[in-house]
């Protein structure tokens, strides 16, 4: 039997001298690098060797099964300076389910198998593919009619009430409330932290539960800010997310983003509200509405101001011309009165032979008419006095030596204190003579 074994093992391989043909074969047909396009799938780094391990896999695109799978590796120094160039480029971490393009060489150890060793890995690959699926999720938001729900929501004249999602130790954080609190007109604002994780596999959760959170109590917010700072761009993947982009369409609040991304927005950037670059500006933005909305009651206040100034003038003038006419009036009726005095005594004479014929009862008439006379004369000298009284009281002349002032602000009346702003020069009329000075 022993002998039996030994005349066929003497035809036979090793399975390391297998392996190590293979090898030979392998290093002989690939003695290049290839470029290799591919999904990545289960991303592993050996904390220790600071090595890369992963499998790159192909999918059927009609019904997403495995047709292909090989095991990849990249070395400590490469991956160091691959996974830093591709995540700033790329704006997305390197993780598990990205399609790239890498440049791998062929390796077959008679240990460990077949495996891929890259290289270099061009990120405009899956830029393309990431944009693309940017574009797949506003195609759906979009088909589904709420794409600019949010966008068309009318954004409060006072944006006070603020419901703010980040995490508390993010540096955006602290920065976005120091510019709101410390603003240089001191509009106040009214700030409530919704803690959330902004970067990490349970961000999109995360984000998603403050949200409903902020629904939940949505009456007593104007609006929503989405805000982070500091980290690596690489950590913005959540936001390009279908259920996290949708969530923001449909939110009952406008909601404005400021992430940190200048590089191009994200999902959720493009179905806010409003997108700002930094949660700095994201304060800034909110001071300026504020801004607007005091110039344009400044502006309504100055509006104001000018029309009962015009109205007091017109008054006065009005007042003026009344004072000034009303003399020559009582002069005219006065005048009027005496010539029908004359008139009257004219008549009287021409019922002179009546007069005598009807001695005794004109001595009567003429007694009663006497005294209707003096009395007549004396209500008329009483009113005109009461006219003349009238005329020295509505003088401003009077008024002024009674112990008032008039204060003119550049030649105007001033009638409210409010009028008055610290550095007005101001004119203080009195009985005797003016004087000016200035408001403190």
């Amino acid at each position: 039997m022993n002998l039996f074994n030994d005349i066929y093992a003497s035809g036979s391989l090793s399975l390391s001298e297998l392996n190590e043909r293979v090898s030979e074969t392998i290093n002989d047909r690939f003695p290049g690098m290839y470029w290799l396009r591919a999904e990545t799938s289960d991303v592993r780094v050996n904390v220790s060797s600071g090595h890369c391990y992963l499998e790159f896999v192909e999918k059927d695109q009609q019904t997403n099964q495995l047709v292909a799978r090989a095991r990849g590796t990249i070395w400590m120094r490469v991956f160091q300076q691959l996974k830093a160039y591709f995540e700033k480029t790329t704006g997305q971490a390197f993780v598990s389910g990205l399609k790239v393009l890498v440049n791998v060489s062929v390796e077959f150890h008679k240990l460990y198998g077949y495996s891929l060793t890259v290289h270099e890995i061009d990120p405009s690959y899956t830029i393309g593919d990431l944009i693309k699926k940017r574009m797949e999720i506003v195609r759906r938001l979009k088909e589904e009619g709420v794409f600019d729900l949010n966008r068309d929501l009318p954004f409060p004249l006072l944006p006070q009430r603020i419901a703010v999602i980040t995490s508390p130790t993010a540096a955006g954080y602290e920065d976005f409330v120091n510019q709101l609190f410390h603003n240089k007109a001191g509009y106040p604002f009214y700030l409530k932290l919704f803690p959330t994780l902004m970067q990490g596999e349970k961000a999109e959760e995360s984000v998603i539960d403050a949200l409903d959170k902020v629904c939940t109590h949505a009456a007593y917010f104007d609006v929503v800010v989405i805000i982070r700072g500091g980290g690596s761009a690489a950590d913005l993947h959540c936001f390009d997310s279908y259920i996290l982009a949708a969530h923001c369409a449909q939110f009952p609040l406008p909601v404005i983003t400021g992430i940190g991304h200048e590089r191009d927005d994200s999902a959720v950037d493009m179905v806010a509200h409003t997108r700002m670059k930094t949660p700095t500006a994201v304060a800034a933005f909110l001071i300026g509405r504020m801004d607007e909305q005091a110039d344009e009651l400044n502006g309504l206040q100055q509006w104001i101001c000018t029309k009962v100034s015009g109205i007091l003038s017109d008054a006065q003038i009005t007042l003026k011309w009344v004072a000034a006419q009303l003399p020559s009036k009582v002069i005219a009726m006065i005048e009027r009165k005496r010539m029908q005095l004359l008139t009257l005594a004219k008549n009287l004479s021409v019922a002179h032979l009546f007069v005598e014929r009807q001695h005794s009862t004109l001595t009567n008439i003429r007694q009663n008419m006497q005294n209707r006379l003096i009395t007549l004369l004396s209500g008329k000298n009483q009113e005109l006095h009461l006219h003349e009284q009238f005329l020295k009281m509505a003088s401003p002349d009077y008024i002024l030596k009674k112990g008032y002032t008039l204060t003119l602000k550049e030649g105007k009346t001033v009638k409210h204190a409010y009028a008055l702003q610290t550095g007005d020069e101001i004119t203080t009329r009195f009985a005797d003579g003016e004087q000016r000075s200035v408001v403190k």
